[in-house]
Formats: structure tokens, sequence, C-alpha cells
């Protein structure tokens, strides 16, 4: 078996950086005379960016996982969480998130952060929930949520975005009350136009991972996505993925590898056990390599079909020459965008996900597929079982493995180890001497 060239990302210590800035400027927001609001990644996040360039977010999913790699942390906070009565089966995120209130310890050093207002959307069965609960604990922060259970991308209508856009509306009367702050529609249309570029630039670096070898293996691939999760609307993210975007594509002329030894092509599904991500760099003994994930890919990726019959990144408004001149415009461009993300799909029905997983497995050239029972997520575990299913009738080899994104006390490292083991002897794959 022959080697391919592995280099390091060269703008991987940017990244860091990037993220850390994140949640210090949010910290230090009051410092600065700024604003700071919290709710989920899927929120429309270009919508507070109206109210000024110094208002700085925390969103609740990826703040959630970086208690969940700090395992003496998270369990603090889940067993703080436990102690307030709440169940153990919610959203692993959420109980990290709400232990780390409870405890009044930010995950990145000092107390908590107490934001001026709670801006959320509810798809998750989970997000709703999830803010009001804070509002509570924080001693009642003014809380805003937005209903987009509209059902999915293939049935959308003008009405039903219209219903999302008047709800926006109300929302941005309800920011200007409770700030005290006039909305500047200017901003608002930059945002929407970086919300874009940014989804679709991140699908544009998935997609890359088509090629063979992969330049990019899913244990990195996190924390990289991670960025617009966090501010997909910010002009900081969009810089920073055209600046990876370019590198990939480098990686893939220059034939650089992810992992040196390449025979074997997986991908996983939904969150990974954030505390136990060395069952990636285990997959490697075997010259396997994860090139992502539904998950990944369409988490903040902006994906459509293209005239190849392929899946690629969608085209942006900018691409198309469409000039937002209005926040009517602003808000039905943005709504319209956000209900084709794939992630939003299988909550109406598992045949999306197992269509999109079955599609990535062909595209990608995969030659089996992981799945995780993750009991931290129940949104995007629903209908994992048919998932399963769907993907054996369509040839594709599954292995299921059980845990927990955010809880360490439901996954067990010793017994996924096995299934591996078992996997790749049924693939045919050995380990690599």
């Amino acid at each position: 078996m022959g080697k391919y060239r592995v280099e390091g990302l060269k703008c991987w210590e940017k990244a860091k950086e990037l993220r850390y800035n994140y949640y210090k400027n949010y910290a230090q927001a009051k410092e600065k005379g700024g604003i700071r609001w919290a709710g989920g990644a899927w929120q429309f996040d270009a919508i507070p960016m109206g109210l000024g360039e110094d208002v700085y977010p925390l969103t609740g999913e990826p703040y959630g996982a970086s208690i969940a790699f700090n395992k003496e942390f998270a369990l603090k906070c889940q067993e703080a969480v436990e102690k307030e009565q709440f169940a153990r089966d919610l959203c692993a995120y959420m109980r990290n998130y709400w232990g780390s209130v409870i405890l009044n310890q930010y995950a990145f050093g000092g107390k908590f952060p107490k934001p001026d207002f709670l801006w959320q959307d509810h798809i998750c069965c989970s997000h709703g929930k999830w803010y009001q609960v804070v509002s509570e604990l924080e001693g009642g922060i003014p809380y805003f949520a937005i209903d987009v259970g509209v059902g999915p991308a293939c049935e959308i209508k003008p009405h039903k975005i219209e219903y999302i856009v008047n709800q926006i509306q109300d929302g941005i009367e309800w920011m200007e009350k409770v700030t005290g702050r006039k909305y500047n529609d200017e901003l608002l249309i930059k945002a929407v136009y970086n919300h874009c570029e940014s989804t679709s630039l991140w699908a544009e670096i998935c997609s890359y991972n088509k090629n063979v070898p992969a330049p990019l293996e899913e244990k990195t691939m996190y924390s990289l996505y991670v960025l617009g999760t966090l501010h997909k609307s910010a002009q900081w993210v969009v810089d920073f993925y055209k600046e990876l975007r370019d590198e990939v594509k480098e990686r893939v002329e220059k034939g650089i590898a992810a992992i040196e030894k390449e025979q074997c092509r997986v991908m996983s599904d939904t969150q990974p056990p954030w505390g136990f991500l060395k069952v990636f760099r285990y997959l490697a003994e075997y010259g396997c390599i994860s090139v992502g994930s539904l998950y990944t890919f369409g988490l903040i990726g902006a994906w459509e079909v293209k005239k190849d019959g392929t899946w690629g990144p969608r085209t942006t408004p900018q691409q198309k020459g469409v000039k937002i001149t209005s926040r009517e415009e602003a808000l039905y461009i943005l709504v319209e965008w956000e209900l084709h993300k794939p992630e939003w799909q299988h909550f109406y029905h598992p045949k999306y996900k197992s269509e999109m997983m079955i599609r990535i497995a062909k595209e990608w050239k995969l030659d089996g597929v992981m799945l995780h029972y993750n009991r931290g997520c129940e949104g995007l575990s629903l209908g994992i079982a048919e998932n399963r299913l769907a993907l054996i009738k369509a040839g594709i080899p599954v292995m299921p493995f059980e845990g927990n994104m955010g809880d360490e006390r439901e996954f067990d490292l010793g017994r996924t180890i096995d299934r591996i083991d078992a996997f790749m002897e049924s693939l045919e794959v050995k380990k690599i001497k």
C-alpha cells in the first residue's frame, strides 16, 4: 500500500484563535459597551446584527459541546442539573448549558456572562424550552422564540415563508424595545449576505472530500464547522471559510491527504461523543477515514443539486446578482435559505435523512456508515433505526454504536472499539502494520 503526502492545515491555529476570541469577546462585551444575546446555533443570528456592530452572541449547542469536551466540568454541570430535578434523558447540550448557569461558571473562565436577551427558534423538541428555563434561572431575561416548524423543504410555499418572516418582524420590534436601540437594515442586509456565503462556502469545503484521498478527516472538521455554528452571519467567519476553502482546494490539487494510508472511507452520524474523539484516531489504525457526515456537512452547510445531478454548494444571492434593497427582501431570502437546511428536513420524516445519507455514501465513495445511537440528542437521533434499515436496503454496510454526545456516563469506549474491530473485519479491512 502506498503512502499519501500528509500535512497539517496552515490555518489550523487561526481557527483555534478565532474560536477563543469569540468566547472571550462575549464575556467581555459589557466592558466594551456592547450587548450580549444567547440562543441556538440554528437561530437566525443575522437578525440581532441589525442592532449594531458591538453585538455578541453565545450559541448554546457549541457551548454545550465545549463543556462536554471537558469531562470533569461536564459531570459537575450534569449533576447540578439533576440536583434541580431535571430529567437525565433531556438534551445533553442543554443540560450542560443549564449546569453552567446554575453553577455560575463559564467554561472559559470566570462567572457565567449573563446575556441581555434570549433569541431562539424552535425546530428541535428541546429548543424553545431550553431558553425558557435559562430565562427563569437568570431571573427573567427577556426571551423571544420563533416557530419554524412549517414542513420539509420540498413542501415550502410562500405563505410558510411569510409566517416565519412575520414572526421575525415582531422579533425586531421586540429587540428594539428590550435593548433601547434603533434597528439598522443595512447591517441586517450585510449579515444576510454573509450568512448565505458562509454556509455555501462550508458546503464547498465539504464537497472536496469527495476526492480520494480525502483532504480532511472528520475529527479535524469538527473544529472548523463550529465557527459557522458560532456566528455564521459574521464577516470573520466568511473570511476564514474563504481562506480554508482555498487551502483545501490546494490540498486536493497537490494530493495532500488527511491520513497517510487511506484504504477505507466511512461517514459518521449526528454529534460525536465529544469526550471520546479518540475513536477517530483508532479508525486511522485501519487506514479508515471518516470523511464527514450529514451532521458535519449539513448542520450549517447550504447545498443544492447541481446540473450533473450531484450535491454541491448552494448558489448564493451574490452569485446570482441579487441586490437586496429592503428589510422585507432580506428576511424573505434568509428564511427561504434556512428552510432548505439539510439537518432540518428529517425532523419531519426519516426518509429525508435516509435519502441524503445514501446520496453522501455514493458521491463520497464510502465503504460504510457508523450510526451513533445518540441518547444525548432526541432531535437528530429521531428515526435513526429507520435510517439504518434504509442504508442496509441500499446495500451500504452499517455499524451502529450507542453513546451520548455530552454525557460520558453513557459511552462505553471499550465496547465501541470492539464494534469498530468487528465492522472492519466485516469490510475485510485489516490494521496497517
